[in-house]
């Protein structure tokens, strides 16, 4: 679409490698994947022709200028105005279409963009698209917005198609088919080539992408979308896959493998000619709620206005004002993969509460109470004890213990992407026989680690409590009162507010166990409209187990703290009533 200007050769007509020069250089703040990735195409432009790669500055500049002269934006103060490609953009489609491989075509065929949300990666991913509808040299090209859900992919589409009604150059070239505001086909007969959405609902076979646009990655539950567009590639030459999102926090999901993928490539630590990434986040030890300098880092268009201080300043204020909403603001806007969007624990608290140093013997014969969160087959069990404070330690003390079926573990760890083998060798994790959990193993254990405290009592899910005491009754075992701790809101919300305020307050210390900061770090609240809490298992991004069982025993000590605020008083004060 675009007249194919004449070759450029001066550096300063080369605004990918410019601004990659830029970045290396500090002139230009960025964070450290983005500077890894500026690194690398410098590396590249130097040692990659021995690896059969070419810098093809007419195509990066084709393509930048495409965006600038053909395309117009939409949406509030941009509705109507010239693609001004930033910088950082200008990396991006340099890269992308200005690299070759030895065979002439596109090096790059899958692309992970990671910015904060309100930088503009949704037009850049629809300009992308009209390119290569129009401007690429593919005939019959597939263009395609996809997504898990159609209405998810509709979003990026509405975008490229506002763009097509506001560009005099598109506009009369590329015909819509649907009603005004439900467009669901642009077409460029020159080429016979299409753009359109697709989704996980449309069925996994027949797409043969082009280019591929996914959005909100994040939000992949699975990655049944990416690999069906992947699968399509392979009758085409030059395909591309362009992923962009905002930061997640599940960690076990498409899109963390691929931030992961794209930081270990960027870095060096890992070599794949064919992907290409670019992941805006902080150095560590920055901190976007204490210092405004870095905010950058996250926020490539920030310089220019996009998203802007004023809406970023909005958002740290309200954060600060109300802590549920820190880490969707973190994650959002600052690119700080959290653990989840309501964490139950606070990172901060958790750490500041953590003792290693602590003399466990002294805990032998101090009074306590257990948690026990037993699963039914293949899941996490864990023992929670938590031992009411002391005179000369006047904190609550929280051990924990945990248990997997030895059978399939590494499999096991190897999906949940946490190392259970390494800590089975630590002693951190103890393995039951067979593949389902042993349930009169971890009995057998429990009746051991009585003998050696002053347990008072187990709390324990009603709905499995049979389990254990048909167990208890076989085997003859004798063990300290076993109550069923409800795992509704009516009977979690107190035992949650209290195990939270002693957390918060360093009325309670914990050992650092590994899979009990974990389980910490992975839990999720849910909340019903009465403000009542419970850890939400179905919500949280990982095991939570070990958490659950810390509440179920926090549930056992509540009744007996409003009367007893002398601590002489308590410590003679049954804890179960």
């Amino acid at each position: 679409m675009s007249k194919r200007r004449p070759p450029e050769s001066t550096a300063c007509d080369d605004r990918a490698t410019a601004y990659a020069r830029a970045v290396v250089a500090g002139d230009l703040i960025a964070g450290p994947q983005v500077r890894h990735a500026c690194a690398r195409h410098l590396r590249d432009l130097e040692a990659g022709p021995a690896r059969g790669l070419r810098w093809d500055l007419e195509a990066a500049n084709h393509a930048i200028d495409y965006f600038e002269d053909v395309l117009r934006l939409n949406g509030g103060r941009f509705e109507g105005q010239p693609f001004k490609v930033l910088p950082w953009q200008a990396f991006i489609v340099g890269s992308l279409f200005g690299w070759k491989g030895e065979d002439g075509f596109r090096r790059f065929r899958v692309a992970y963009v990671e910015t904060a949300k309100g930088s503009g990666k949704s037009p850049l991913a629809a300009g992308i698209g009209l390119y290569g509808l129009t401007s690429d040299g593919e005939s019959r090209a597939e263009i395609y917005a996809a997504a898990t859900k159609k209405d998810q992919a509709q979003i990026l589409f509405r975008d490229a198609v506002a763009m097509v009604d506001q560009s005099p150059l598109l506009a009369p070239v590329i015909p819509k088919s649907g009603a005004p505001g439900k467009e669901y086909n642009l077409a460029y007969h020159r080429t016979g080539s299409f753009f359109r959405t697709v989704s996980a609902d449309d069925g996994q076979s027949g797409p043969r992408p082009h280019i591929a646009l996914l959005d909100e990655i994040h939000e992949h539950k699975t990655p049944l979308v990416v690999e069906m567009m992947r699968a399509g590639t392979k009758s085409r030459e030059q395909a591309l896959i362009f992923m962009i999102t905002n930061s997640g926090t599940d960690r076990l999901t498409v899109c963390w493998d691929y931030h992961d993928y794209a930081v270990k490539i960027a870095s060096g630590a890992l070599e794949d000619d064919s992907f290409f990434g670019f992941v805006c986040g902080l150095d560590d030890g920055d901190d976007p709620f204490a210092d405004e300098a870095c905010w950058v880092k996250a926020n490539p268009s920030l310089p220019y206005g996009i998203p802007g201080m004023k809406y970023l300043r909005e958002q740290v204020t309200q954060a600060r004002g109300m802590p549920s909403k820190e880490a969707t603001v973190r994650r959002l806007n600052f690119c700080q993969w959290v653990a989840a969007d309501n964490p139950a624990i606070s990172r901060d608290a958790w750490l500041a509460t953590q003792d290693d140093d602590f003399d466990l013997e002294r805990l032998l014969g101090r009074r306590c109470v257990a948690g026990l969160d037993l699963s039914s087959t293949q899941d996490l069990t864990a023992l929670v004890l938590l031992f009411e404070p002391a005179e000369d330690d006047p904190v609550w003390r929280m051990m924990a213990w945990f248990w997997l079926p030895k059978e399939g573990l590494q499999k096991k760890g190897e999906r949940d992407r946490v190392p259970y083998l390494a800590w089975e060798k630590a002693g951190h994790l103890e393995t039951t026989p067979g593949a389902a959990i042993n349930k009169r193993y971890v009995l057998h254990r429990l009746v051991e680690i009585t003998e050696l405290y002053d347990l008072q009592g187990v709390g324990y899910d009603r709905w499995r409590i049979e389990d254990l005491t048909s167990l208890i009754d076989d085997d003859g075992l004798s063990l300290p009162p076993l109550t069923p701790v409800g795992q509704g809101f009516k009977d979690m919300s107190p035992a949650v507010d209290e195990f939270e305020r002693r957390l918060i307050n360093a009325e309670m210390r914990h050992q650092g166990h590994p899979v009990l900061t974990w389980c910490a770090a992975n839990a999720v609240y849910n909340e019903d409209p009465a403000g009542n809490r419970k850890i939400d298992k179905k919500r949280s991004t990982g095991r939570v187990d070990g958490i659950v069982a810390a509440v179920m025993a926090s549930s056992l000590t509540l009744g007996e703290l409003a009367d007893n605020d002398d601590i002489t008083d308590f410590l003679r004060a049954p804890i179960i009533a």
